[in-house]
């Protein structure tokens, strides 16, 4: 079923833009749907779209001699994008990709572009948006070189729990730096 532009519309209303705000900020976003499998990133191609997720998740990762490396998944409500590569409009590093069917609002760049120059409260809130991205990934930087595996899968238990019951174990594993055996081992133990 196809969403309208007034669930993007509601989301900025609901994070403070005006109704004339929200509502030229929703019609640059299209809806769009993925199937499992489907790319929303591929390595070595440039990222052009913003995307804001309503369902299904999307696994990051990159390929390391023939073996792919999850380094994130991506659940609703969030924002999805290869960061480096929509930014610097340079082939990115990682791949995304849909792990179940999704649903998702997209923007171009040359959207975005636009709106920053030209939408205030929309600079503003791309400009907060930016700083929380580089906050979440220095705090996952940190727990990863200091918190055990076991105390890295705590933090997902308490933080983001419906992500353990959604994603393969493998993937998991992956995203943890251990081996699926290991993980068992430690979801045993709860």
């Amino acid at each position: 079923m196809e969403m309208t532009n007034t669930s993007v519309t509601l989301y900025f209303m609901e994070n403070g833009f005006s109704k004339e705000d929200a509502l030229e900020i929703a019609s640059l976003f299209t809806y769009k749907t993925f199937q499992k499998n489907d790319f929303f990133v591929q390595e070595g191609k440039t990222n052009q779209h913003l995307a804001f997720v309503t369902n299904g998740y999307f696994q990051y990762f990159t390929n390391k001699n023939g073996v792919e490396l999850t380094t994130y998944v991506m659940g609703p409500n969030n924002f999805l994008a290869s960061i480096g590569s929509f930014m610097s409009q340079k082939p990115s590093l990682e791949n995304i990709r849909a792990l179940s069917e999704a649903s998702l609002y997209i923007i171009h760049k040359n959207d975005v572009e636009y709106l920053k120059k030209n939408n205030e409260s929309f600079r503003t809130y791309y400009i907060g948006l930016l700083e929380y991205l580089l906050v979440c990934i220095d705090d996952s930087k940190n727990k990863f070189i200091t918190l055990t595996a076991e105390e890295r899968y705590n933090v997902i238990m308490e933080t983001e729990p419906e992500m353990l019951q959604t994603i393969p174990l493998q993937l998991m594993a992956s995203m943890l730096g251990i081996t699926p055996r290991h993980l068992s081992r430690i979801r045993a133990k709860k």
